[in-house]
């Protein structure tokens, strides 16, 4: 299993810790957070992980190297100073020849707990074009942006003013599958692209299929969010 995490962004709202340090080597409960995604990507089997990087790149490649201290291969993608979004860092990866013929997107400040060996095989099993997992939110962490329907997400849109009047009551977990060939060759090269509108644009077409996740979600993306998944860890009830 190959995963791509995108971690170039510039974490503005976490500003102004952010202006000087990298937002997936922030010390979350006294250590940098890429810990916690390459630990748990490793124990559910992943052997090649991607980094997209871009603002404060290098401090990404000093903490984390070729990811031998943690039993994965480590290589990057970098951006430099010209951000493309997570989709356009998506199609640079493409273009360098950095990703497989399968393989797993996380966001850089996503904290789950859910066994991404569990949506690689719902993938496998199904051999959709792309395949998102989603976490019945109904407005609670954050506004909706998902609609889940006989096992495809019908509809994926995180602009809608009422999610819930439009019966959307899952929002994106932050982990997902996607079958290189069949999505990215479509995402334009060097155009600063968010990865939401390619999976909105899958969703229109019928391509994106969904896994229902019951456990939540963390994130550092934000202060409320860095605080709570510190709680979290120092209470000692996070899940292996």
């Amino acid at each position: 299993m190959q995963c791509l995490i995108l971690a170039g962004g510039l974490a503005t709202r976490l500003r102004p810790v952010t202006e000087t340090v990298a937002k997936a080597v922030m010390p979350v409960a006294g250590r940098p957070f890429a810990e916690y995604q390459l630990e748990w990507l490793a124990r559910a089997g992943v052997t090649d992980v991607v980094y997209a990087i871009g603002f404060h790149g290098d401090q990404i490649r000093a903490a984390v190297g070729d990811g031998s201290h943690f039993g994965i291969r480590v290589t990057y993608v970098d951006e430099g100073e010209i951000l493309l979004g997570t989709g356009g860092a998506v199609r640079l990866a493409y273009d360098q020849g950095a990703l497989g013929d399968a393989f797993l997107i996380l966001y850089g400040d996503s904290y789950l707990t859910y066994d991404p060996g569990r949506a690689w095989r719902e993938f496998e099993r199904r051999r959709p074009d792309a395949l998102m997992t989603v976490y019945r939110n109904e407005g609670r962490l954050e506004p909706s942006n998902a609609q889940l329907r006989d096992e495809m997400v019908v509809r994926y849109d995180k602009r809608v003013p009422d999610p819930s009047s439009e019966g959307m009551q899952h929002i994106d977990y932050g982990l997902s599958v996607i079958d290189r060939d069949a999505v990215v060759p479509d995402i334009p090269a060097g155009e600063v692209i968010d990865l939401a509108d390619v999976y909105t644009e899958l969703a229109r077409q019928g391509r994106l299929a969904g896994v229902e996740v019951s456990d939540r979600f963390y994130e550092i993306g934000s202060p409320a969010g860095l605080a709570e998944l510190e709680a979290l860890l120092a209470s000692g009830e996070a899940p292996a």
